[in-house]
């Protein structure tokens, strides 16, 4: 048995001072009071000066220090090695539109990962595919070569078709978790419904949609919305679009992508006021270039990129994902006003709900030990997978 003692223990709801926390066979067993009599045999690590928190969870990254998932099959092992060290314990690799092959592989090693997960690596969740089913007018930096629609669905030579995606996905069920798509187009709501049939959580994103248009998507089970604010129709005094409709639904979960630039600081807040910190998720969106000094060159898929002070760019300028890690995201939300229990609660407790993680996401007595501790200056010092220091 561990016991972390001396430390600033992140509850749900709260910080608790004072407070041993125990944690035997991965599992946390208590949070008693530090004057409690810690068990005998107990390994005791003194945290004084410490936060321990959830660990984080990321359920929008595309890659970390100069590695994309869809690089090569031993790229989501490679990330989930790494990840730890920003304090994340469990994460979705993140795809952009790609061919069927490489989707294959991709998920393919998604599975792998998850059957021969290393003691110090962060958790391989189901995937999250931003899908070849996205708008091309709001595709961002996603290639518009791989982009489908399900009507004429039929492919030319050399090239592929929807149905070769969907069958991919369809064959590898369990290694795909969310999927982004845009349900304004042809055959969108029908898309969203089958999905959600299969098992998927499906996600509003990358689209044009109108307000209602959002709002049936929804009806229809949507669950999600990819980067709340970005790549979607926004709100005007006449036309709520994508963002109105997500908003107001307390069906649908938000991420935000927290580096301060992709959102406005002051839309953070406002979209958390709005649907509360059990609604909206801090996301990275976090690219290869990631952990990379600035101007370093990467990959987003078959794609060129560059890092910036805060963003990933297309060699002509696009925004392409971020630079972000899920520590930063966590030291915004602080910055913006929000608590530290309440920033927990949106870098851990509120994606592992969104994704029916039931064993992780707060500290309490049952849940797996995945955690992150914390200095006073909110930078990762330890982290913990499975009760396991990883860091």
């Amino acid at each position: 048995m561990i016991a972390l003692t001396g430390a600033e223990i992140v509850l749900h709801d709260r910080v608790l001072s004072g407070a041993a926390l125990l944690i035997d066979n991965g599992q946390i067993q208590d949070v008693r009071p530090h004057q409690e009599a810690i068990p005998p045999g107990a390994s005791v690590f003194d945290l004084t000066g410490h936060f321990i928190a959830p660990g984080f969870v990321d359920v929008h990254v595309h890659g970390i220090e100069g590695i994309d998932v869809l690089e090569a099959p031993d790229a989501v092992a490679r990330v989930a090695e790494r990840l730890p060290k920003y304090g994340v314990t469990a994460f979705c690799p993140t795809t952009i539109a790609c061919p069927p092959d490489a989707l294959t592989t991709f998920l393919d090693a998604v599975a792998a990962a998850q059957s021969a997960h290393a003691a110090k690596s962060a958790r391989v969740l189901p995937a999250h595919l931003e899908s070849n089913f996205i708008n091309s007018d709001w595709k961002g930096a996603q290639p518009a070569s791989c982009l489908r629609t399900l009507q004429g669905a039929s492919a030319a030579s050399g090239a592929f078709s929807a149905r070769d995606v969907l069958d991919v996905i369809a064959a590898r069920r369990s290694a795909v978790g969310i999927v982004t798509l845009a349900p304004e187009l042809p055959g969108g709501l029908e898309l969203v419904r089958d999905l959600v049939l299969a098992g998927h959580r499906v996600s509003i994103g990358h689209t044009g949609a109108t307000y209602e248009e959002a709002k049936a998507a929804i009806a229809a089970g949507a669950r999600h919305a990819t980067h709340l604010f970005n790549r979607m129709s926004s709100i005007t005094s006449r036309s709520p679009g994508v963002v109105g409709a997500v908003l107001e639904s307390n069906q649908v979960t938000a991420e935000i992508i927290c580096d301060g630039h992709h959102v406005h600081p002051s839309l953070v807040a406002l979209a958390v006021r709005t649907k509360s910190i059990s609604r909206i998720m801090a996301i990275t969106d976090g690219t290869a270039a990631a952990g990379l000094p600035i101007g370093s060159r990467a990959r987003l898929g078959e794609q060129s990129i560059v890092a910036g002070e805060k963003t990933a760019l297309l060699e002509d300028g696009t925004l392409a994902g971020s630079t972000l890690t899920m520590d930063g995201a966590f030291r915004m939300l602080l910055g913006i006003g929000f608590t530290v229990w309440e920033a927990s609660r949106m870098c851990a407790g509120t994606p592992c709900e969104a994704m029916n993680l039931t064993d992780s996401g707060a500290i309490a007595a049952g849940q797996r030990a995945d955690l992150v501790v914390l200095d006073r200056e909110f930078r990762v010092k330890q982290t913990y997978i499975a009760g396991q220091p990883a860091l």
